[in-house]
């Protein structure tokens, strides 16, 4: 993982022992030029949980150009892990999650750097994943009555609509949210290829990777400065679409060729009909064209069907790359653990 520099405070950031049955909490933040607001979101972060061996912050500094390093530190920042250039909220997202997990994180819940979430109500976010009945928790935003401008906030809600339709998500699940709590093992399972962001590709995945997802409702805070993510409407709903589109694609490779083949070999269908019905009642002369068109179509219908195969047969291949990473990745975050303890 490419970081260029590492800095731990020197207030909090000791190790320390944690009671054997209890587990470790780290909360992750990344952020890009947000020294006006990560000291308040680090202060609310509650340092004592029920349940919880020890709680600490972890901000991945995405390339700032600003104070945001600094400001975290002296903020009580635990770890602060700065990117030499931005690497964009998917990259930042995934290496905070490995920072974690290289920590000996048991669970780790990620948050905005813009003061967009309630902190205090990280006890709620993680008590699933707690009592052993998620391993992702998502601390769902109710978009209506969060102040934003209208574009964004019925973009969330129609793309969290089409989302959950398509893949099956439970409940409200608000896809776009960064508020979430992951187990130490969803964490390790987790992959994000974008760059742009990562909240439904890896809700997607992890319904792939059969992680049980709860719905954690959490009223959101508006936030005034401009989104760092989102520089415009149609660009930025159009990236969403092709991470949504990809992410199917790679993930449900079978039901998304196997569709299109669907429709292509219906569509071919429709104008054979069409010339056999002319051929029989009128000769069928001058309609040749129908039947080049249909054929076409469903030749094409045909090779899709192929090529669904093929994808298939790719996604067994990545799956199995997958349990390999995830085995490698346990042995040297846990032996990066046992090494810190010792």
């Amino acid at each position: 993982m490419a970081t260029t520099r590492l800095v731990r405070s020197s207030a909090g950031g000791q190790d320390r022992a944690d009671p054997l049955s209890l587990p470790k909490l780290i909360v992750t933040i990344p952020a890009y030029n947000e020294e006006e607001s990560i000291a308040g979101v680090i202060a609310e972060v509650p340092r004592s949980i029920d349940g919880v061996a020890s709680v600490e912050v972890l901000v991945l500094d995405d390339g700032s150009t600003d104070g945001t390093s600094a400001v975290a530190l002296a903020a009580g920042a635990d770890y602060v892990v700065a990117h030499k250039n931005n690497k964009g909220l998917g990259g930042a997202f995934l290496d905070a999650l490995q920072e974690a997990l290289r920590r000996g994180a048991d669970i780790i819940v990620n948050t905005d750097a813009d003061n967009h979430y309630d902190q205090s109500r990280i006890p709620e976010l993680i008590r699933p994943i707690l009592d052993g009945k998620a391993d992702i928790a998502v601390g769902s935003r109710n978009v209506r009555d969060v102040p934003m401008r209208w574009a964004n906030k019925w973009g969330n809600i129609i793309g969290s609509f089409v989302v959950r339709k398509m893949v099956g998500l439970p409940g409200q699940v608000d896809v776009s949210t960064g508020f979430r709590a992951y187990s130490r093992e969803a964490a390790l399972q987790l992959n994000v290829m974008s760059r742009h962001t990562y909240t439904h590709e890896t809700l997607i995945a992890a319904l792939e990777q059969g992680l049980t997802i709860v719905d954690v409702p959490i009223a959101a805070r508006g936030v005034t400065r401009p989104s760092r993510l989102i520089q415009g409407i149609a660009a930025h709903i159009w990236q969403v679409l092709l991470i949504i589109l990809r992410s199917y694609a790679i993930y449900q490779p079978l039901r998304v060729f196997m569709a299109l083949s669907l429709v292509l070999m219906v569509g071919g269908l429709v104008p054979l009909v069409r010339f056999l019905v002319l051929y029989f009642t009128s000769g069928g002369g001058g309609h040749v064209q129908s039947l080049i068109a249909g054929a076409l179509l469903l030749l094409a219908g045909f090779q899709v069907f192929v090529l669904s195969l093929l994808a298939s047969a790719v996604a067994w291949n990545r799956k199995m790359l997958e349990e390999i990473l995830l085995r490698e990745r346990k042995r040297d975050y846990d032996s990066v653990t046992q090494r810190d303890e010792r």
